[in-house]
């Protein structure tokens, strides 16, 4: 007989992402497969060189979960040794291959109720005959409870759940769970013992009173009043005048999972999230005889609820980011030439590669007139959107040309004026400008750039150094028009310095020198062959580690007019 779909079917899992500051996230492990690795398609992103692009993944089988290395460089290993193929327990930890990258401890959802069960369990064989029925009554309370979190999509029929479990083992008539909004505390859940929902202002308690209670005795808050007494046990005046019997605080934090089966809460202020808060005006709440430890086992799994919510949430945001930053990328990517010269007196090969989803580089390569064409490269400083932004405003603004090098200066001194007018001097841009004529005449503007190589078809190499500050920096900068005399097959490689800084494994440096030994290797061929050997070249030296900056070459061949 064959497995059903829900027998083949996994529990739910989460990945507790540990960063090498020791920064500790918990990530649930959906979709299935999931893919881990460097690049940004991947479920989880591990933003470390030494990882590989899709690393490992995880996968369901026949009811548990199973981890796959997808021939990764340096391996995945759990638990301290490398694995092909590994089958998942609770708290099994996975490293790649370096022991100060990321680790990864997998734990199956859900761990801190089975131990609530079993110390409900506990609590049972240890009680006297008269409790018998109330701990029955409290293990069915917590049964219910288990089928809600297996079977519910829905977090606040979870947290109810939570609620009314919470009063099943105290013996609490109200129970109340607030979440933070800013500085102070709202209603999210609300019910009374008997099963029905309370309305918000059934609270009557002020919130600053819990928020205090919480702030100065952080583990758990118990106080049963005296209804004739007369003493100063009561904390407050304003729950004495409510009448209540008794009050528990219980405070819902963010988790920390070990690597062992242990799971703990944050003891710091900042790491509050709410609060359970439940009350009695008749009898007392009964937290004797293992009932504290149950609640405060409940408090955590309604606070494992509400992080996996947390996470979903920005997970769901994450990927919508991703989507609108792939559709940038995409009319980023239409802005650039999309065929450059291959035949005449004038050739060129280029390529852009962005180190995020957008970048802060272009280039561009327009003819003036049949004999006359216009060749920019630009990078913006920083990264991110702002950067291509801008980088898609400087290519507006120079998609224009004239043929009258006397005019390149002008026109940079008013790029620079109009940047400095809307950013103010916190973005600027390096930009190499220039004007090829058919008889081989170069002018340029180089605005700071990093110095464009002309190789000779001998192999000599002439730099075409700076003539100005970057634009949008300084508003008195001025932009010198210099120009060099080009000969039929000479070849000018303009590129940013994301070529030279693209560093490998090692974080070392790819560097001028190699980038000066490509191009004298392949002087004697064509724009496309030293184009293409220089991205290969790059290629090879980083090994498909993450890179920081983006990395654009622009190479123009003068083959000489007819």
């Amino acid at each position: 007989m064959e497995p059903t779909a829900a027998a083949s079917t996994p529990a739910p899992a989460s990945l507790v992402v540990i960063d090498p500051n020791g920064h500790r996230t918990r990530v649930p492990l959906v979709p299935l497969p999931f893919r881990i690795g460097r690049q940004p398609e991947n479920n989880l992103i591990i933003r470390d060189s030494r990882a590989s692009r899709t690393h490992a993944r995880i996968v369901a089988e026949e009811g548990e979960y199973a981890i796959e290395d997808c021939g990764s460089r340096h391996g995945t290993h759990v638990n301290g040794k490398r694995i092909s193929r590994h089958i998942l327990h609770s708290s099994d930890r996975i490293e790649f291959g370096a022991q100060d990258s990321y680790q990864l401890i997998f734990v199956l959802d859900g761990e801190e109720l089975t131990r609530l069960m079993e110390q409900m369990g506990t609590a049972e064989k240890n009680a006297p005959a008269p409790g018998v029925g109330g701990n029955l009554a409290k293990l069915r309370a917590i049964l219910d409870l288990a089928r809600t979190l297996q079977s519910s999509f829905s977090v606040d029929d979870v947290l109810a759940s939570v609620v009314d479990t919470a009063l099943a083992i105290t013996g609490a008539e109200r129970g109340f769970l607030l979440l933070r909004a800013g500085e102070g505390l709202e209603t999210r859940v609300s019910r009374h013992r008997r099963g029905h929902h309370l309305h918000a202002s059934d609270l009557r308690v002020p919130r600053e009173v819990i928020h205090r209670a919480l702030h100065h005795r952080r583990e758990l808050l118990f106080m049963n009043f005296d209804p004739v007494g007369e003493g100063d046990t009561r904390p407050q005046d304003s729950i004495a005048d409510l009448e209540l019997r008794s009050v528990v605080c219980v405070p819902l934090v963010r988790i920390r999972t070990g690597q062992g089966d242990t799971t703990s809460m944050l003891s710091t202020g900042g790491e509050t999230v709410g609060v359970l808060y439940m009350d009695s005006r008749v009898a007392a709440a009964d937290l004797a005889g293992g009932n504290r430890e149950l609640l405060q086992t409940l408090a955590i799994e309604a606070s494992t609820v509400l992080e996996n919510a947390r996470l979903l949430e920005e997970e769901r945001a994450k990927h919508q980011m991703e989507e609108e930053l792939r559709l940038a990328r995409a009319i980023q990517q239409s802005l650039l030439p999309g065929k450059l010269p291959a035949t005449g007196w004038l050739r060129a090969a280029g390529s852009s590669v962005a180190s995020h989803e957008v970048g802060g580089d272009y280039f561009d390569v327009t003819p003036v007139n049949p004999r006359c064409w216009s060749a920019v490269v630009a990078d913006v400083s920083g990264k991110g959107v702002s950067s291509a932004l801008l980088a898609s405003l400087l290519q507006g603004a120079l998609i224009t040309a004239t043929e009258h090098p006397e005019a390149m200066g002008r026109r940079m001194e008013r790029l620079n004026r109009f940047l400095l007018d809307r950013t103010g001097g916190e973005k600027y841009a390096t930009v190499f400008y220039c004007l090829l004529h058919s008889g081989g005449r170069l002018h340029y503007v180089n605005a700071a750039h990093c110095p464009p190589l002309v190789v000779r078809g001998s192999g000599e190499q002439v730099a075409l150094e700076a003539t100005g500050m970057p634009v949008g920096l300084v508003e008195t900068a001025d932009f010198g028009v210099a120009e060099q005399q080009l000969a039929p097959g000479d070849k000018v490689v303009i590129y940013t310095d994301g070529v030279t800084e693209a560093q490998n494994t090692e974080s070392a440096f790819f560097g001028k020198k190699r980038l000066r030994e490509i191009v004298a290797a392949r002087a004697g061929e064509g724009c496309a062959a030293m184009h293409d050997a220089i991205q290969e070249g790059v290629a090879a030296f980083t090994e498909g580690a993450a890179q920081s900056d983006d990395i654009t070459v622009l190479v123009l061949e003068f083959a000489g007019d007819p």
